[in-house]
């Protein structure tokens, strides 16, 4: 039977209070509520967990164990529910194989094209290599002719080389080929013979002679054939060189064939083989080993040599410094290029009874690695750097050869001298300035708006089959989805793993318009998170797109236009956590602005506003600050920021404007670098000072924060520490030798031993979903009843509670019941500060939605920097 609608009855996954709903087929809803009221348990953990396990049960038993098993959700039943497609904010994503272009799968398409319309530029002279003819060498030969040029003579000579073979002697090379009837040889140098195959006139009357005679040069020359103009007097010039095999003639290099594979840093043949693909190598990083540049060489600025251990190297440094004239009582930056190299690479071994300098001293620390400490001081100052072989373009240098497009097309997106410069490539800049087209790397390093250009203007060269065009309109169908979800500002070259949760969410919904689904139910988490109201509408219009094709689509999103631009909105509420998980309304938004229940219409109605708490601080001159000079990472151009200390400031822009790489690339790690703390490199910037003003930097990402059900609010924020310490100095647990291990669900001998503290049994149904059955033996509880008999007595008045009971308790009631314990309070009342109250201590972390989670993380951070005052 044909359903209209997905028919959900009495569904009470997590917090949802039996909710029976129907929600319309092939419509754009938007779920919104208070975080915590129940969208994403009735979204994801309820529609999108139901609908994926049926699809997945479609498949037979063999290949149902390689996919994702979805556990049965809390639900009666569900009908009419399509193939369901999750379009969440979590980046899976940790390899740095990952990239931009791998995730959209733009760079499948794009090695396609390059095998199939790219043109191959030798790395010696830089000219087009291609193969030839024997009709492509006669057109030649006989167009330069009819050009008129001075040095074509009427007369040429066709010759082939032969190289001769160890084994064999020059005269026996020559026996063999006068068996074939070459007698003549024109020259004989450095093991190679010179064999004449023709002497004829460059006419177009001869056209079939010299065909027949370079064709049979290219068959015995190995492809092969020099051409030389005889003059008046018959004297040959300068020969023209000519290969029937992806060879430069005039350089001698040969190349191999294209293939998809050469494109592909995850391919060991495409792969640089120094960093097999990863554009990183590990190695020492000088940053460091020389974390402080005010100090001098004298006050300790070379750092693994002021312990005890190698105070020897120091003063050796500090005697052959002097020897050499070098200045030790200056700071690090302002010694000369020269100076600090004369410090890091040394001048000789020590052997020689020379300097060594900082580069052998870790050589040598290498040779030791066999001790663990060594292998410990050594992962101090060890970090990834760009790869000296292919300078983190990750591909081998002979894919780097191989160019798209004209020379016009290539200025329109990226002026010459802003192009890649591959290893190994001998040319002139100025010569490498004049080739036409990009390569694959230049193409990678160009913002999704930019190549989206140059492949818009994209004329492929003639000949050229169906296939190169498909891919071609492909490519820009693609980069135009991009574009309009707001993504024009990001690379192809892009780790995936840097990626925030609503940039992999944009990425996944123009993957999913580019497979042109139909019949299928999308749900969205929040796909407006960090984008700029400007962008907005691009997002919005993607979203129809999909309803058009014929999808439904269920968000969970917070954003007013996200919500009146839906057909219809199911509000949840009217609370966060047991307040929440009931339908407060459920409509188009034209009525939910009518609607006096809900508090999000009175929101969208103007009649709440959001507003900053407290009184605003002003910034005084003079005041304390964070000062970041020539930011000029990514897109940043010489970027002055002056950041004022101990208060809060937001850094906004439109998306793409270089905001992630100001704080993340360049402040954070920057950072981290001037705290001796290991970093990746910080992103391009002259200086930043005020960092000896802060004690510490922290980054609050959107990472999650743990996928195990043994983590909760209480033990992350560190309060259950304190509650354990409590129970443990109980008089009974003292009387029975109880310690503050005894009261962990997690480890020791307290926890209920069926279970192992989780409170239930999970049982493998192997190609069924998994089961979850609530612990007949501590009933849940996860402690042993002999713990259990401990309790704890409030500060007030009140029914004494064991520790089963504590981890029952929300946020605002043990807050209440351990008022006079100060260390239990400096965990908890930065969960009730923000606005965590309603949640259980006892509630698994993966339980959380994930603007809870964003809180319990600050929260996390509150409590640590309450436990250091």
């Amino acid at each position: 039977m044909a359903h209209d609608s997905i028919s959900i009855r009495n569904a009470r996954q997590n917090n949802l209070k039996n909710l029976d709903l129907d929600l319309p087929l092939g419509e754009l809803i938007v779920v919104t509520g208070v975080s915590g009221s129940g969208k994403s348990s009735l979204a994801f953990d309820t529609v999108y967990a139901e609908g994926q396990r049926r699809y997945v049960e479609t498949f037979s038993p063999y290949a149902r164990q390689f996919l994702e098993r979805m556990d049965r959700p809390a639900v009666d039943r569900i009908d009419g529910i399509p193939p369901a497609i999750a379009i969440d904010q979590t980046n899976p994503v940790r390899t740095s194989r990952s990239t931009v272009g791998t995730m959209t799968e733009l760079n499948d398409h794009l090695k396609l094209l390059f095998v199939r319309a790219a043109r191959l530029f030798c790395r010696g002279c830089g000219r087009p290599v291609r193969r030839d003819t024997p009709d492509s060498i006669v057109e030649d030969l006989i167009g330069r002719a009819g050009k008129g040029e001075a040095s074509i003579a009427p007369t040429v000579l066709v010759t082939f080389p032969v190289p001769v073979p160890a084994n064999f002697s020059a005269d026996e090379v020559k026996g063999f080929l006068a068996g074939q009837g070459y007698t003549r040889i024109y020259r004989e140098e450095d093991g190679i013979l010179e064999v004449i195959q023709d002497r004829t006139r460059l006419a177009p009357e001869s056209r079939s002679r010299l065909v027949e005679g370079v064709e049979a040069a290219l068959r015995v020359g190995h492809g092969r054939v020099l051409v030389y103009s005889l003059d008046g007097y018959g004297m040959p010039g300068e020969p023209w060189r000519f290969s029937s095999d992806l060879h430069c003639p005039d350089c001698d290099f040969s190349y191999h064939d294209p293939a998809p594979h050469l494109f592909s840093f995850n391919s060991p043949v495409g792969a640089c083989a120094t960093c097999r693909g990863f554009g990183r190598v590990i190695g020492i990083d000088h940053g460091l080993v020389i974390p402080d540049e005010s100090k001098t060489l004298a006050g300790g600025a070379v750092k693994p040599w002021q312990t005890e251990s190698y105070r020897e190297c120091q003063d050796d440094m500090m005697t052959f410094a002097a020897k050499r004239g070098i200045p030790v009582n200056v700071p690090w930056w302002e010694l000369t290029a020269e100076q600090q190299a004369w410090v890091i690479e040394g001048e000789g071994s020590w052997e020689d009874g020379l300097w060594y300098g900082v580069r052998r001293f870790f050589d040598w620390l290498e040779t030791k690695s066999y001790k663990m400490h060594i292998r410990v001081l050594l992962s101090k100052y060890r970090a990834y750097t760009l790869c000296p072989a292919c300078r983190g373009a990750r591909l081998s240098p002979d894919a780097l050869l191989w160019r798209l497009g004209s020379k016009e097309e290539a200025d329109r997106v990226l002026p010459p001298e802003l192009r890649f410069r591959p290893e190994g490539v001998a040319l002139d800049e100025d010569l490498l300035r004049t080739l036409p087209g990009l390569t694959i790397h230049d193409v990678m390093l160009l913002p999704m708006d930019r190549c989206g250009s140059f492949f818009g203007t994209l004329a492929l060269p003639a000949p050229m089959d169906e296939a190169a065009e498909l891919l071609l309109r492909e490519i820009r169908t693609r980069l135009g989805y991009l574009g309009e979800v707001g993504l024009g500002y990001l690379t192809l070259d892009r780790q995936s793993r840097t990626l925030s949760g609503g940039e992999v969410q944009r990425i996944n919904l123009t993957t999913a318009l580019g497979t042109s689904l139909v019949n299928t139910l999308f749900v969205l988490d929040e796909p407006s998170i960090g984008l700029h109201p400007r962008d907005m509408g691009r997002v919005i219009g993607v979203l129809r797109q999909l309803r058009d094709a014929g999808n439904t689509l269920l968000v969970v999103e917070h954003d007013p236009q996200v919500m009146l631009a839906a057909d219809r909105v199911l509000d949840l509420g009217p609370g966060p956590g047991e307040r929440g998980g009931e339908v407060v309304f459920f409509g188009t938004p034209a009525e939910l602005v009518r609607e006096r229940t809900s508090l999000t219409a009175r929101y969208l109605a103007g009649e709440k506003k959001v507003a900053a708490g407290g009184e605003l601080r002003t910034v005084a001159p003079g005041h304390p600050a964070l000062e970041i000079l020539g930011a000029a990472a990514h897109n940043l151009t010489g970027v002055d920021v002056r950041i004022p200390l101990g208060r809060l400031v937001c850094i906004t822009g439109v998306s793409g404007s270089g905001k992630s790489t100001l704080i993340q690339d360049v402040l954070h790690r920057g950072l981290l670098k001037l705290k001796g703390k290991p970093t990746e490199p910080p992103g391009a910037h002259t200086a930043i000072r005020g960092a000896e003003l802060i004690g510490d930097v922290v980054l609050v990402d959107q990472s999650p924060i743990g996928k195990t059900t043994r983590s909760n609010p209480a033990s992350y924020v560190g309060a259950f520490d304190a509650i354990r310490k409590l129970f443990a100095a109980e008089p009974l647990a003292k009387e029975r030798g109880y310690t503050t291990g005894t009261f962990s669900f997690n480890a020791g001998t307290g926890r209920c031993p069926a279970c192992g503290g989780n409170g239930f049994e999970h049982v493998e149904m192997q190609f069924l979903s998994d089961v979850y059955i609530r612990c007949p033996d501590c009933d849940g509880r996860r402690y042993r009843p002999e713990v259990l008999e401990v309790r704890l007595v409030p500060a007030g008045e009140g029914r004494a509670v064991s520790i089963a009971d504590v981890l029952e308790m929300t946020v605002t009631e043990a807050v209440a019941f351990f008022a006079g314990h100060r260390e239990v309070l400096r965990g908890l009342e930065p969960l009730e500060a923000v606005g965590l109250g309603y949640l259980h201590l006892g509630q698994p972390v993966p339980t959380l939605s994930g603007g809870e989670a964003q809180r319990l993380k600050l929260a996390g951070h509150l409590a640590e920097v309450g436990g250091r005052k």
